[in-house]
């Protein structure tokens, strides 16, 4: 309970809209639009449910669902960003992607084979109740692999630890708009991480 109060201090001096729920262990609440939450707010939200998240897409066993966090993260924090439903997310990229994705360009942009992006997500519901999101996954395959799709492979983990049974073209639809950029999309500017 302390730390639900830490959290909920902090938010509270930072100007944020955050408060603790007594009636679920483990519960994240939003009072308010989590969409005018300032950095401090989005940050406290964040370390509130960021072991959840890992909790929770690790209930399948797949590798990925735990090995993302050490990869480079691509953000100073979760934002919303337009599409996936209007989640909060925040993406992390494997050593082979990093070097690349870190320099967020904007055309003649080729991902490494092997590149992994790894966006993890949560949302309020209607009571300020943060759950947790997919954890989205993009590969980038050997070229001809997939051509249809710009040779990636779009995936990803439910909360529930199971896969996420998409169709590749759902993502790549909305993809396809950052051609330029290998099909890539990139945190807001204001939160981004660069490689230099």
């Amino acid at each position: 309970m302390k730390a639900k109060r830490a959290i909920a201090i902090a938010a509270f001096a930072a100007g944020a809209a955050l408060s603790t729920s007594a009636y679920a262990a483990n519960t994240c609440v939003i009072a308010g639009d989590s969409y005018d939450l300032d950095d401090a707010g989005v940050n406290a939200i964040y370390d509130c449910i960021k072991d959840q998240m890992v909790e929770a897409y690790a209930k399948g066993g797949d590798e990925l669902a735990t090995a993302y966090r050490s990869w480079a993260p691509t953000a100073t924090r979760p934002a919303v960003a337009g599409a996936h439903s209007e989640r909060f997310l925040m993406t992390f990229a494997n050593d082979i992607a990093a070097e690349q994705y870190l320099k967020f360009e904007d055309e003649g942009v080729q991902m490494p084979v092997g590149s992994i992006l790894a966006k993890e997500s949560f949302k309020a519901n209607k009571k300020g109740v943060v759950k947790v999101g997919p954890l989205f996954l993009m590969t980038k395959l050997e070229a001809g692999a997939a051509p249809e799709y710009g040779d990636w492979l779009y995936g990803g983990i439910q909360p529930n630890g199971k896969p996420l049974k998409i169709k590749q073209s759902f993502c790549h639809d909305c993809h396809v708009g950052w051609e330029d950029q290998d099909a890539l999309a990139y945190p807001l500017e204001e939160v981004r991480i660069s490689a230099e």
